[in-house]
């Protein structure tokens, strides 16, 4: 029988180690999943959620479950990714932790802050969305609508518009983190990516007209965003490169 080689058993190891690491990930989870299902519950979670458009069509207006299970279905799904969003730093905890011991001592420095940082980014876009997007695009949405028509909106696609809309965001509000990386690894130099900013910005907008609903609001409520989020990791990034560079050896 042959004995495994010191190789074999390093990727073995690894792959344990990303295990637990994709276990106690998932408990987190399905541990604020729990709680959140206890209270407030799901009903009235959806009810939160809901309350935009709610907000934006005429007095007494409910929306319509068409499909069997859906009035159970649909709540449960939002309190899951409610779930996911709060427990969300202890997710990156997890992923810091798993590749913390490759790294040296100073670039462990920039892990954590590039933790705390996502996670705050992420929950900024989502509060950004809800709070401030939603209220116009559905208030726009039912102005510009005939009157002929009666808006009911079925649950199961606002919960699809809901989460396809806050993960846009969330992403978005990640492009100070990305521009951070970008600039660490050495792939692109701060002054490139000042180089190249008509660029981006264009592009900001052509992604907003591509992820969101076709309404100026909407469009530029995610493009805007995104490039004085550009703009941030700019500033950012020559700080995080130097506090994380490699101390000089003595000579």
């Amino acid at each position: 029988m042959s004995e495994e080689t010191p190789v074999e058993e390093t990727f073995i190891s690894h792959l344990i180690e990303l295990r637990d690491r994709l276990v106690k990930a998932s408990i987190g989870i399905a541990i604020v999943c729990a709680a959140l299902m206890f209270w407030p519950g799901p009903a009235a979670i959806y009810d939160i959620i809901a309350a935009p458009m709610l907000a934006s069509l005429p007095t007494g207006s409910k929306m319509i479950a068409t499909g069997v299970i859906s009035p159970f279905l649909v709540p449960m799904k939002v309190t899951l990714l409610i779930a996911f969003i709060v427990a969300l730093p202890w997710v990156l905890y997890q992923l810091w932790a798993f590749i913390a011991p490759g790294l040296y001592a100073h670039e462990k420095r920039l892990i954590a802050p590039l933790v705390i940082s996502s996670s705050l980014l992420f929950a900024a876009g989502v509060a950004f969305c809800y709070f401030f997007v939603f209220g116009r695009v559905f208030h726009f949405i039912s102005d510009f609508s005939p009157s002929s028509i009666a808006v009911t909106p079925d649950i199961e696609n606002y919960l699809d518009f809901v989460m396809s809309m806050c993960l846009a965001f969330g992403a978005t509000f990640e492009v100070p983190v990305v521009v951070v990386v970008l600039v660490r690894m050495g792939i692109v130099s701060v002054a490139k990516l000042k180089e190249i900013r008509p660029y981006v910005i264009v592009g900001a907008f052509v992604i907003a007209a591509i992820v969101t609903p076709p309404d100026v609001v909407s469009q530029f409520s995610l493009a805007i965003p995104m490039w004085l989020l550009y703009e941030m990791g700019l500033l950012v990034a020559p700080v995080f490169v130097k506090a994380t560079q490699a101390p000089k050896e003595p000579v």
